[in-house]
């Protein structure tokens, strides 16, 4: 199915009232909150899409969007108390949610992004489930909640560009899933990594679920169940027994609540989830799917049925085929997962540098203009890593991927490129961790030529050395920059 519109934005008027209509802190005329919204996540999807997004606001573009809202393939909502308090919206929300059932496709097509803090009960019972994505400034030490001002400050790196990261990509896994055609296994390919099945948790764990998600999917992890699971016996065994079957292994959270009970079962979804992966485990062994149980170390207020369910998975030989059960603290787990995880090619390829690798971002632009830097890297004794301009989309943003994982420095070359560029560079950098980074960056460093059209006073606050060169010049400034990173 095709979309005339990649990502519709539903939102309160009020949210989006310029500066001269009394929002307050920005000078008078500048365009209000959604408008800058929009333009920073068209920005960010244009760098991993490849290409501009279609991206509409609702009240402007009332033309443009369908009654039914069925020709967006995405919607984001920006929620706050205007928004839950405008009839409007909340018909909009509910006209796109009737479109996606009807239409059958509907994985992770809706998203909820906060712009001022909003409670569980407050929010469309619709979007309660969904992971929300914080867009506010919280002061920790007096709670205070403002809105960004200055889109370009340290705090606002600290949280907002990092959740507009993560919208981004998220939205670009849904945009991706909805090409006609794409399957599971075409998604798997993309990033040529294991699925894993992270089974639902009681209400009690749900937040440590979620953030474990979040992880594998910045890592590239392909995470099933990837919609609610159903609530009678025979069609949740039949999705689990589906999903399970595609993973090479299953991580399963065990807290102090025993977990709903499906129609037509005995047992929680909790502890039936953990049936049916150790029975896969009994059908093919270890080195085809492995298991991964974690207990929570406080079990407070368990119920005696859930004891005992813990109990016996402590000493039944049949729940623990092929598991490993940890009771740990929760940051311990996740180390444990990430060890897991790590593929074999991938430790190699963390070692094999030895300390001596440069990734070196450019744009295609200038990647005639880099090879003297390239060859000045080359002669003092390193590896340079460069993105990759020929081939399929997804492939090249999977190398670039793989250089964020890998390299030991970072030298971003500014030429004919703009501003807007560097900058989203630059947050490709500090998100490298979420890409599956496991070791320190030794640096990080703009090149530019004399007299670039850059502020160049913007980046020096970013933990990011700041070379102005010449190129023809530019051995000797490598030479300094690289004997820099070493020490």
């Amino acid at each position: 199915m095709k979309f005339e519109l990649d990502v519709l934005i539903l939102f309160a008027d009020r949210d989006n009232e310029a500066a001269n209509k009394g929002q307050a802190g920005l000078p008078a005329g500048q365009a209000g909150w959604v408008t800058h919204f929009k333009k920073f996540l068209e920005l960010m999807l244009m760098q991993v899409l490849g290409e501009r997004p279609k991206v509409l606001l609702k009240s402007e573009f009332d033309s443009m969007a369908s009654p039914k809202l069925d020709n967006a393939a995405v919607v984001v909502n920006i929620l706050s108390q205007d928004f839950i308090k405008s009839g409007q919206c909340l018909d909009n929300l509910e006209a796109f949610n009737k479109s996606i059932e009807a239409s059958g496709k509907n994985r992770n097509r809706v998203f909820k992004v906060f712009k001022t803090p909003l409670s569980i009960a407050e929010q469309p019972p619709r979007l309660r489930e969904l992971i929300g994505y914080e867009m506010y400034q919280l002061d920790s030490d007096s709670g205070e909640v403002r809105e960004y001002t200055d889109y370009f400050s340290t705090e606002a790196e600290r949280q907002y560009w990092m959740k507009m990261v993560d919208l981004a990509y998220d939205i670009f896994d849904t945009l991706v899933l909805l090409k006609d055609g794409a399957s599971k296994t075409e998604v798997k390919n993309i990033y040529k990594r294991k699925t894993i099945y992270l089974a639902e948790t009681g209400h009690d764990l749900s937040v440590q679920r979620n953030i474990i998600k979040r992880e594998l999917q910045r890592h590239g992890y392909m995470v099933l169940p990837n919609q609610t699971l159903p609530g009678s016996a025979n069609d949740l065994e039949k999705m689990v027994r589906r999903d399970v079957e595609e993973a090479s292994l299953s991580i399963h959270l065990i807290g102090s609540a025993y977990g709903e009970i499906p129609e037509g079962a005995d047992r929680s979804i909790v502890d039936l989830q953990n049936k049916f992966a150790a029975e896969k485990s009994q059908k093919v062994g270890k080195e085809s799917f492995s298991r991964l149980i974690w207990i929570s170390p406080a079990l407070v207020n368990a119920s005696e049925r859930q004891k005992a369910f813990i109990d016996n998975l402590k000493r039944d030989v049949d729940a623990q085929e092929g598991a490993e059960i940890l009771q740990t603290p929760l940051e311990d787990f996740k180390n444990i997962v990430r060890e897991e995880l790590l593929d074999t090619h991938e430790k190699k390829a963390l070692d094999e540098t030895g300390g001596k690798s440069i990734y070196l971002v450019h744009d295609r632009i200038d990647h005639q203009d880099v090879k003297p830097i390239i060859e000045a890297i080359e002669k003092n004794g390193y590896k340079v890593l460069i993105p990759d301009f020929e081939g399929e989309l997804l492939d090249l943003r999977q190398k670039h991927i793989d250089n964020l994982r890998n390299f030991d420095a970072a030298i971003i070359y500014k030429g004919k490129v703009n501003e807007q560029w560097v900058r989203m560079k630059i947050l490709d950098l500090l998100k490298a961790p979420g890409f599956g980074r496991k070791k320190p960056i030794k640096g990080k460093a703009l090149f530019t030529a004399p007299g670039s059209r850059i502020n160049v006073d913007a980046f020096k606050n970013q933990n990011l050395r700041v070379v102005e060169s010449d190129l023809r010049d530019s051995a000797q400034s490598i030479k300094s920059l690289l004997d820099e990173f070493n020490a």
